[in-house]
């Protein structure tokens, strides 16, 4: 689907329709592309699709709690903990009380962590850089200013 060509996209997806077709279809897309990418890449790397959007959420946030991270993902608080256990296991994580409640676990990444998540940032670039590739710069980040507007 992706390796340096087009994407292969449905035929409803050309130049002259491409203003009546729903976001929601165009993300669709995206997903999927990506989502396919990530399984033609992720097995050098030994984090699971699953693993994956966790690990590099935690390096982008300044400061995250297991909490945070079950509210965000929408998952159980055990499969959280049993996630968390594993990131710990490898090395990639640390967790620990924050002072000022204690009943609270502060999830930070070890720098063996930050190189895992660099591997792994390195992936999304890739694929970034493919998709993108016949835009330019400045078109890259209109798009950014208008996703984040939806965002919000």
């Amino acid at each position: 689907m992706l390796s340096g060509d087009n994407m292969e996209l449905p035929k409803q997806f050309n130049e002259q329709n491409a203003k009546n077709i729903f976001i929601y279809h165009y993300v669709e897309e995206l997903i999927a592309s990506f989502s396919k990418y990530m399984d033609e890449n992720l097995d050098k790397t030994g984090i699971s699709k699953v693993e994956f959007p966790f690990l590099v959420r935690i390096r982008f946030s300044e400061k995250t709690t297991q909490k945070e991270l079950v509210e965000l993902f929408k998952v159980s608080e055990g499969y959280t903990a049993k996630l968390l256990r594993k990131f710990e296991d490898n090395g990639y994580i640390t967790r620990k009380e924050d002072p000022s409640n204690r009943r609270v676990k502060i999830v930070e990444l070890t720098s063996k962590g930050i190189e895992k998540t660099d591997e792994l940032s390195e992936i999304i670039s890739n694929w970034e850089s493919q998709i993108s590739s016949n835009t330019t710069q400045k078109e890259i980040s209109q798009l950014k200013e208008v996703l984040f507007k939806l965002l919000i």
